[in-house]
Parts: C-alpha cells; sequence; structure tokens
C-alpha cells in the first residue's frame, strides 16, 4: 500500500470519527495525518521497517499502530470496526479511481478574495502536479468578510490572470467565480458577468437551516441558471459541527443531470461534501461530479488524492468526473 492509498485510509477514519463530536479532536488528528502523507508521498513500507513512522508530521503512536496495520495486512481493522459503528459499511460495488489520472482542480481561491497565496503560487502549486488546469474561483460579493469580487475586480482579476498565465507552461487558467446562492435562489452577480466566465460554481453558504420547501426552491431556481456549472459543497455541512442544509434532494439532482449541472464533492476535511451516501444518491441519478479540493493554498491540493476514496466508495465511473477529463473534453458551458 503506497502512502496515497493509506492516505485515504486515514481520511475516511478521519470521516467517520466527525459524525461523533466527542471524537472531534481526534477526526482532526487523522484528517492532519492523512493530509501530511498526501503531501510528502513517504516510503511508508522502508519507515515502518525501521520502526520511525512517527516521523511524518501529523503521526504519533496511535496513528502509527493504524498505520502498521495497513502496512501489514493491506487494511485497517479499526477503519472497519468504525464502518461497523456508524453502520457504513464496505461496498462490493466501489469504482476504481486513479489519482494519478486527475487532470485538474476547477475550484480554488487566491488572496483576490479569502485564499492565502497569490494567483501565481497556487498556479505554480498545481503546475508542480501536473495538472493540465486549474479553475481560479474566487467569492462573490455576498460574503463581505471575505473580500468578494464585482464585475470591476474581476476585470482587474483577468489582467493578472494574463499575466500569470505567461509565466506558466502546460497549466491553462479558467477563471471563474463561487458565487452565493441567495435565499431567493438568484446569483450573487448579473448574468451579464456569469456569462463571460470558464466557470461558474454556485454554492450554498448563509441561511442553510431553510424550511426545506424553500431550500428546494432556492436550489432549483441556482440549478436551472444556464450560466451555472457546478454546484459547490451543495449541503454547505461541516461534519461535527454543523448541519447542512435539507431540501428534495432528488428533485435537484434530478434537475442538474437534466441540465448538465455538476455536483461537487469537495474534499476540504472540514466539509467532504458531497458525502459518499448523499454523492451515490447523485450518481444514481444520472448526475456528473467535480471533485475539488476547494483549496486556499497550494498545499490544499493534497486534499484530493486523500478524499479521492469519497467518490471510489459512491461508485462513481471516471466519466462522470469532470476532472478526469482532459482541457479540450473539459465542457463548462451547455
Amino acid at each position: 500500500m503506497d502512502a496515497i492509498e493509506a492516505a485515504q485510509v486515514l481520511s475516511e477514519i478521519g470521516y467517520l470519527l466527525r459524525q461523533d463530536p466527542k471524537e472531534r479532536f481526534r477526526a482532526k488528528a487523522f484528517s492532519a495525518a492523512a493530509w501530511s502523507l498526501a503531501l510528502q508521498r513517504p516510503n511508508l513500507v522502508d519507515l515502518q521497517r525501521a520502526e520511525n513512522l512517527t516521523s511524518i508530521e501529523g503521526v504519533g503512536e496511535g496513528i502509527a499502530r493504524v498505520l502498521t496495520d495497513v502496512i501489514q495486512t493491506g487494511q485497517s481493522r479499526y477503519l472497519n470496526r468504525l464502518r461497523e459503528q456508524f453502520k457504513q459499511p464496505a461496498r462490493d460495488d466501489e469504482s476504481d479511481l486513479d489519482v494519478r489520472d486527475y487532470q485538474g482542480d476547477v475550484h480554488s481561491h487566491t488572496d483576490w478574495s479569502d485564499g492565502r497565496a497569490t494567483m501565481l503560487e497556487m498556479a505554480q502549486g498545481a503546475q508542480a502536479l501536473g495538472y493540465s488546469y486549474l479553475g481560479i474561483t474566487d467569492h462573490s460579493p455576498r460574503i463581505t468578510v471575505v473580500h468578494g469580487l464585482n464585475a470591476e475586480r474581476l476585470v482587474a482579476q483577468s489582467r493578472e490572470m494574463a499575466e500569470v498565465q505567461s509565466q506558466i507552461d502546460g497549466l491553462t487558467l479558467l477563471q471563474g467565480i463561487e458565487v452565493d446562492i441567495l435565499e431567493d435562489g438568484s446569483l450573487d452577480l448579473p448574468d451579464a458577468v456569469l456569462e463571460i466566465l470558464d466557470v461558474v460554481i454556485a454554492s450554498p453558504h448563509v441561511k442553510l437551516r431553510q424550511e426545506p420547501a424553500a431550500m428546494t426552491e432556492r436550489m432549483m431556481r441556482a440549478v436551472s441558471n444556464p450560466h451555472v456549472d457546478v454546484i459547490g459543497h451543495p449541503t454547505g455541512r461541516r461534519p461535527g459541527s454543523r448541519e447542512g442544509a435539507s431540501y428534495d434532494f432528488e428533485l435537484v439532482f434530478r434537475e442538474a443531470a437534466k441540465r448538465g449541472v455538476a455536483l461537487e464533492i469537495d474534499c476540504d476535511p472540514a466539509r467532504m461534501d458531497l458525502s459518499p451516501e448523499m454523492a451515490r444518491l447523485a450518481y444514481e441519478f444520472g448526475c456528473s461530479f467535480a471533485i475539488d479540493a476547494d483549496a486556499h493554498a497550494p498545499a490544499e491540493f493534497a486534499y484530493v488524492p486523500m478524499a479521492l476514496w469519497m467518490a471510489r466508495r459512491a461508485g462513481i465511473p471516471r466519466d462522470r468526473i469532470l476532472n478526469f477529463r482532459p482541457l479540450d473534453q473539459l465542457t463548462m458551458t451547455r
């Protein structure tokens, strides 16, 4: 078992532990260790033989024992117990997804909004991973604390993007936006702005506890907007700390499939949204997916390999996942 496979085991353990609020800190520890493995990609077999797994950042004695079990047996007895405890057993129809085939991320943030790195630094991080493309999707203005982009700032950002693109070989930058889905289902920027962008991700961020009927209308209106390409973290949940929105998922997912709007599997360990269970439901209703890091710094691109298990557990084949398509087949408009 290589470091990425082990990272996915630790990531799933962290995800399951988040279901129990009392295990919040242990959950974060497992997620942090998974992130270290996905970033560093150490030779686990050599480290285990040298009894030196704790040299990996974030790996203490307890997590080292879990890793030893994984390395020696190819599976984790601890993970299997958690799957039984939380009634989320492994399925016999999981898909086969290889992170080496991942072509690019369509959801990332820079210091134009709430990111912690410049556009150039984000582009260089994606380039180092061999990505073919990267969506720069900073926030829209609604959430003022993240200094979102209005039309004027998007124009200014496009000028910087052209400059950054001239410095980066082999990677195509896509200018986009993560636009808020407002309470009535309208979007936080006018259609005249959205239609000129490469990628439009519409996400619910506030008022997630609307009554299900109102939330359903809200999401249906967003999915029906002809300029929306992806519904970002579709429930807005944060496992262990915030419940996600409740709405008629079947109705919304069927409409998304009908209109060719992808649903996101946000790999940020604080989100994990859509969940594997919800992603399976969306897959059965015909949806396509975007698997994104929602990265706010280059190191966070490692969220994708550590959380790819979510799409695999949902049984989603690679032909339903935008990020496994080369740039010339990446259809972001309908």
